[in-house]
């Protein structure tokens, strides 16, 4: 089965300036990413950036770059210009490796990718891992998503989901056996990527931030399944560099 994985970097943002060019002991946060996207089975790994400074870093370090537009509203739309650019074929599948996991586990790569090529029911593929602390089953920055008897989404919420009846009496205190984190990798089919930019912004997915929505209410089947290796967050902020920096 062949897939190829593309790397959003943008050098924008709001909370680490310049993040994808930030050092890790000794090398680019986004250098660090595409080693770790090489070591999977890909066949081909492209950083994909609208700015030069990025695209220059990564052509040093011997990555494949395609420069992209600036005005994109979402990673996907900057996806499906990749896809577009590439000619890519409607069937093949593409992962998004978000450019800000510098440790993220090849393994995770092969298996979203896998999963997607083994599903005929769904356009889409993502990975989930199981919530263990009311305290991340609360916050609203984490994603949780509940799925079907096939592997299929029914809803990814920034609300605490799956919800007991009574849970204004017990969310306090535990947590449902069946909650899960949305993690956030992505496999498409190309085909899917060339309906999501001529779609409108669907309702739910405006009211929770959350553009995966959009596949759901368009009916395209996102495949989700628990991931087979733990998956660090990503760095988003100059605390969560350092902590990186100190454990390597």
């Amino acid at each position: 089965m062949q897939f190829i994985v593309v790397i959003p970097a943008r050098y924008a943002s709001a909370r680490l300036s310049g993040k994808p060019l930030r050092d890790i002991k000794g090398k680019s946060m986004i250098q660090r990413v595409w080693e770790q996207a090489s070591k999977s089975s890909a066949d081909r790994v492209v950083i994909a950036t609208d700015d030069q400074r990025i695209e220059a870093v990564a052509q040093a370090f011997g990555a494949e770059v395609c420069m992209t537009r600036v005005d994109h509203q979402s990673g996907t739309d900057r996806l499906q210009e990749v896809a577009d650019r590439l000619s890519l074929d409607p069937q093949q599948i593409v992962v998004n490796v978000q450019g800000d996991e510098p440790m993220i586990p090849p393994a995770v790569i092969d298996q979203v990718a896998n999963n997607l090529a083994a599903s005929d029911d769904a356009g889409v593929a993502t990975l989930c891992e199981p919530i263990d602390s009311v305290e991340d089953f609360l916050n609203p920055n984490i994603v949780k998503v509940v799925v079907d008897t096939n592997k299929i989404a029914s809803y990814f919420s920034r609300a605490p989901i799956p919800c007991s009846r009574d849970a204004l009496k017990v969310s306090q205190n535990s947590v449902p056996v069946e909650a899960k984190r949305h993690i956030g990798i992505y496999a498409y089919r190309v085909g899917c990527l060339n309906q999501f930019i001529g779609w409108d912004t669907a309702p739910l997915e405006r009211l929770e931030s959350l553009e995966q929505l959009r596949f759901l209410h368009n009916n395209i089947g996102i495949h989700v399944m628990d991931a087979v290796a733990p998956v660090p967050g990503g760095i988003d902020t100059e605390d969560d560099l350092n902590k990186l920096i100190n454990i390597l």
